[in-house]
Order: C-alpha cells, then structure tokens, then sequence
C-alpha cells in the first residue's frame, strides 16, 4: 500500500464517552469484523474490560476503507449508498486505517501517551450528553504536544447524538472555545446507530495527514530511504506461551519480513522474526510490514525484561540508533502482595512476570514480612490500576492473595539527620523513601516527612461548587483558580495530597456532584507532612496488611472506623479477640470480640450444682489457655474488603 493512503490515527476520550462503541461502528462499516462475530466493545478483549464496561489496554486495528463503496444500512443507522459532497471516483479508491483505541480513565493515560507517539491524528470525542470533562483536557494536551512535535491532526467529534439528553449546540460552543477552532470542523456521530460515522472515516482520511518517512538520520552518510534499513516503534507488546514476547510496532523506515534477523536497539537482544501481520482485529499473518504500517513482530522470546516499550527494533545487517522513545511511568500507588499459601510464591513470581509482559506500567520488587511470608511489593499508576492488576492475577493465573492497604511513598528524614531538608521534590541526602506503611518509624524517631501532592483539574455543573469546596476542605486541598466553563459549568484549579485523592476522592466528587463532576491530575512537588503510622492489633499482634499512613488530624477517627469494620468483619474465634487501633504510641480504639461459646452442660440433667460449675471452670480455663496459645486465622475476603474500605 502506497504511504499516501495510509492513515493512522487513535480515537482519545474521557471515559464512557463511547469511544469503543465508535471503534464498533467503523469495524461494521468496514466490514473488518464479518456480521456473524460481531458484539458489543469488540475491541476489548479481556473478559474484565467486558465486565466492566471499560478499556483498559488500547488495541490496534486495520481497517480498510472505500470511501465511494459504502452500503446502505451497515452499521444499523440509516447509512447513504454514497457519502455526500464526494466527486464520482472509478471503484473508489482504497485506504488503510489503522486505528488504535485507548482507555479513557485517568489511571490509565499512559496507554493513550504511547498510542498518540504511533499515528499522526487523533479523534478527540466528546459526549455530547455531558460536553467537555477533566480528562478530556488531559488527553487533549497529551495529543496537542504531538501537533506541537510534528505535524499532527486533531479531529474534535460530539457522540451519542441521538440521545434526548444531547446538547449539540451548547457542547460546540464549549469545543470552539477550548479548541478555538471553527464550529464547521466539529464532527457529529451516534456509536450506537451508525449516523456520521462514514462521513467521519472520510474527513479522516481528508484531514490526518498520511505517513512520512522518518527524517531522523541514519548510518554515516546514508540517507533515510536507504535500502535494507528498517526502524520500528515498539509502542506495546503481549506475552503468548508458545510464541513468546510479541511486540507492537508502528514501521517508520523500511520494511520487515517473516525471516529477518532484528535486534532491540535498546537491550541489544538478537531474533528472528517468526511471524509478522497487521490486526484485524485479531492478529493476521502477512508477507512485510512496511513503512506507515502498524502491526506486530513475533520475536519467539521468552525471557522477561527484553522487551521494553520505547525500544526500536532494526535489522542485524544494518543496526541503528534508538528512535527518542517514552518517559517510563511512575508509581504513584503502591500495596504489598503476600500468596495466601506460602507453597505458591515461585508461582506467583513466575505470573507477576508473565503479566509485566502484557503491561508494563506497574513494577514490583520482592520482599518479606513476619506475618505474612514471602511476597512482593507492587507500584501501581492509581486505585483503579492495583484493581484491575490484583483482579488479573486472580483470574488468568488462579492465585489466592493477600493485599495490604495501598500507599504513596513517603520521604522520612530521621532526628539524627543534621542536614537541612529542602521541599523541592528532589532526593535528600540522608533521607529515607517508605514504600510500606508497616515500615514507618515512630514518631519519636521521626524529624521530617515529606509526601507527593498533585495538581488536579476539576470540571463540574456550577450550582454544586458549594458541596465541592466543603470536601475539599475535608481533603486538605488548596483551591486555586475558578473559571466558568461553558453557560453553567465551572473549572477548579487545585493542589492536594496524594494520601487524600486515595482517601474515595473520587467516589465522594461523584455523589456531591451528582454524578456530573470530573478530575484529572498529575504528580507535582513534595511538601512536608503531617502525618503517623496507625496499627491495628489482632490478639495482640500487628497485622502488616492493616497498618496504614494517615493525617494526625483523622487518626483517631480513622482508628475507630478501623476497628468497628474489622470487628464486623471478622469471624468469631473459640476464645475471646481483642481489636485494637494503636497509634501516638498509644492504644487508641479497642473492641473485643466476643468468644463461641457451647453449653458444656446441656448433656446433664438433675444432680448437683457444683457438677456443672465444675465443667464451666474446666471451660473457662480451656480457653483461657487457648487464647494464650492460640493465632487468629484471617480469612482473605477480610483482607479484601479492608482495603476497599480502608480509603473510606
């Protein structure tokens, strides 16, 4: 295929405005996914996005297009035989679309950030329900940094417009004004009945640009189209058990065939491509991929850590230098995880390797508690990220674990460190970073804390920015700027501390706002805290899993809530349990659970009193003895619904 019919493009969005319904309707349009396996979100292939209702790994597709041949009905909406404004053309001319779909939720932007770095356009869709929200401007200037870059394209686009709920025109004047465009250039579709789409798949292949070789320089004195070369993108990659690493690429220069010997320009790993193709959506062997293409290489490699996202695959004859790859991400969240059985550690090392395959955005490192085992300590880009991981592990690998509280990595300089802190985010000398909650010093050994604020974007109705500010009061934040957005919406500008967007932020934006609000956010300095380490003791004993950072202001609070939730939660043992919350160096919430118990005496009847006192003793002592020697077994479901209820 010609370069010049090429186009590639990913469609960008906040989340649930219907980018995957969209993605459907182009498939059906198509005819890239036949009538009979088509179904709803056919682009999210794992079972958990589908249960959702979410994307939470972006997919590429290829999709061809003749924009002259397009049927009547396909797709379910009432679809013209021709598209109109579009001069006759002998069999209409085809084109290449590769699209790739990107997840919407904020935790997941790093997929979108790699997706936007392999095509020259962007389909920014706005719900025409609920107008402009938080994470579209964030996704927005992820995308416009591209067009900054290099010569890239944004197509703004309102779906769902055959909701009675729409507000066409409302949410165009909210688009002119962010995009400054012209109110013409804004698109309308419905994902769910096909209406624009086809005009859509032409004004894609009119405004993106199509593909360019690359003019980065190559070997001494060679130009960029020289022969033999070849320069892909590694944008993602998946693990097969029998096929080994699979990475996706997007061919800059030259062309790759099954049979080429390549090598990983970064980690400098030598293989042969086993297979290439393109997806359809399924993966689809083909003879080359060549420049402009988007598809995937099977390296047959089965060691982990080879592959890396950003990396640049080139040939073994002709090597080159890395094309200017990806910020690797950072954890903001991270959580121990312990097997439940200690017998399957080596198991769970082997899945947490296999799963780093298919995502490379969370990292993890071993380690150990006395309580818990062996187990390992994992880095997550938010809430919904460790979620979405730990419910992975569960399903695709059968592994029954134990998770810990999640926290942010706090910053802790001790009382025998004589040199000054600073706040500018940078490492200090002497200064120690806590991962674990459970690892925390006493107070009494503690001289400074520093912990992660962010900067965040709140987008909401006006009427409900009373409530708002109540909460985020309640959280600590520092509100900044406040400017209207559109006729009856308001955008806040605020700083607050990573701890408190953990503590069911997000939950308690979207009850206060009725559902309406939205954030997005991103990592900024490190400023002192003001904060201790709460334990919760179970018949004495530390549980790791419980221990969390919090506010000094809520500890007491947080302590009680604690405590009363673990009391109803857990099951009642043969001797008497006592639930604690300490903290301060002190305990500062206490319950007792109440012991099974069993009528010793029921088997008796007449005789005398002393006889029953006497096996009530014998009880009394029984446990007694047993409370002494005895451990509290807790079950995994408790772990669980403590941690989900643990931000409350």
């Amino acid at each position: 295929m010609k370069l010049e019919n090429i186009r590639n493009f990913s469609i960008i969005a906040h989340i649930d405005h219907g980018k995957s319904t969209l993605a459907d309707r182009m498939l059906e349009i198509t005819h890239t996914v036949p009538e009979r396996k088509m179904r709803d979100q056919v682009l999210d292939s794992m079972e958990l996005e589908r249960e959702r209702g979410i994307t939470i790994k972006m997919q590429p597709v290829r999709m061809e297009f003749s924009p002259l041949l397009v049927e009547e009905g396909v797709g379910g909406g009432d679809l013209p035989p021709r598209l109109s404004g579009t001069p006759p053309q002998k069999g209409g001319e085809k084109y290449i679309l590769n699209l790739i779909d990107t997840p919407g939720h904020v935790d997941f932007s790093y997929e979108v950030s790699r997706a936007l770095k392999a095509v020259e356009g962007s389909i920014l869709l706005i719900d025409s329900t609920q107008g402009v929200q938080a994470q579209t401007l964030t996704t927005l200037a992820m995308a416009s940094e591209g067009v900054k870059e290099r010569h890239k394209r944004i197509i703004p686009v309102l779906s769902k417009i055959d909701s009675p709920l729409a507000r066409i025109s409302e949410i165009k004047e909210e688009v002119v004004e962010l995009l400054g465009c012209d109110p013409d250039e804004i698109l309308l579709v419905s994902g769910r009945t096909g209406e624009g789409v086809s005009n859509l798949l032409q004004e894609i292949i009119k405004r993106i640009p199509a593909p360019t070789l690359s003019d980065l320089p190559l070997i001494k004195g060679e130009a960029p189209k020289a022969e033999g070369v070849l320069r892909a993108l590694v944008f993602d990659f998946k693990y097969s058990n029998h096929r080994g690493v699979i990475v996706f690429v997007r061919i800059l220069d030259g062309k790759v065939l099954k049979g080429d010997n390549l090598i990983f320009s970064v980690s400098n790993e030598k293989f042969t491509a086993l297979e290439v193709g393109t997806f359809s959506p399924e993966e689809t062997e083909r003879e080359y991929l060549s420049a402009g293409d988007i598809g995937y290489i099977v390296t047959g490699i089965k060691k982990p850590g080879i592959a890396s996202v950003g990396d640049t695959v080139t040939k073994m004859a002709h090597p080159l230098p890395a094309l200017p790859g990806y910020m690797q991400p950072l954890p903001v969240v991270w959580a121990s995880l312990f097997p439940e059985d200690a017998d399957d550690f080596a198991e769970f090392k082997l899945a947490l390797s296999k799963l780093r395959l298919s995502d490379s955005s969370f990292s993890y490192e071993e380690e150990s508690s006395g309580s818990l085992g062996r187990g390992f300590r994992l880095g997550f880009l938010g809430m919904l990220h460790l979620e979405i991981i730990t419910e992975r592990l569960k399903r695709e690998f059968n592994l029954s674990l134990v998770i810990t509280t999640p926290s942010i990595i706090y910053e802790v300089i001790y009382n025998d460190d004589k040199r000054p802190a600073r706040l500018d985010g940078t490492s200090r000398s002497g200064g120690e970073k806590i991962y674990s909650p459970y690892f925390f010093p006493d107070d009494g050994n503690i001289k400074t804390v520093f912990e992660p604020w962010v900067d965040a974007k709140i987008i909401t109705p006006t009427k409900y920015l009373g409530n708002i500010m109540q909460i985020l009061f309640d959280h600590e934040a520092e509100v900044g700027e406040t400017e209207n957005f559109g006729d009856n919406r308001s955008t806040l500008s605020i700083k607050m501390p990573l701890r408190e967007l953990m503590r069911n932020f997000f939950d308690e934006l979207k009850s206060t706002s009725s559902g309406y609000g939205s954030i997005s956010y991103t990592i900024a300095e490190n400023r002192e805290a003001n904060v201790t380490r709460l334990d919760i003791l179970v018949a004495d004993e530390i549980i790791p899993a419980f221990s969390k950072v919090i506010s000094k202001k809520r500890v007491e609070e947080e302590a009680e809530k604690s405590v009363l939730k673990l009391e109803e939660l857990l099951p009642r043992q043969m001797f008497t349990l006592k639930i604690q919350g300490r903290a301060l160096g002190r305990i500062i919430s206490s319950r007792t659970l109440s012991a099974m118990k069993k009528d010793v005496t029921q088997h008796m009847y007449g005789g005398d009193i002393t006889r029953k006192m006497k096996l009530r003793e014998k009880q009394k002592k029984g446990k007694k003895k047993m409370k002494e020697k005895g451990r509290v077994n807790i079950p995994q479901d408790v772990f669980l619904k403590m941690m989900r209820t643990g931000n409350n």
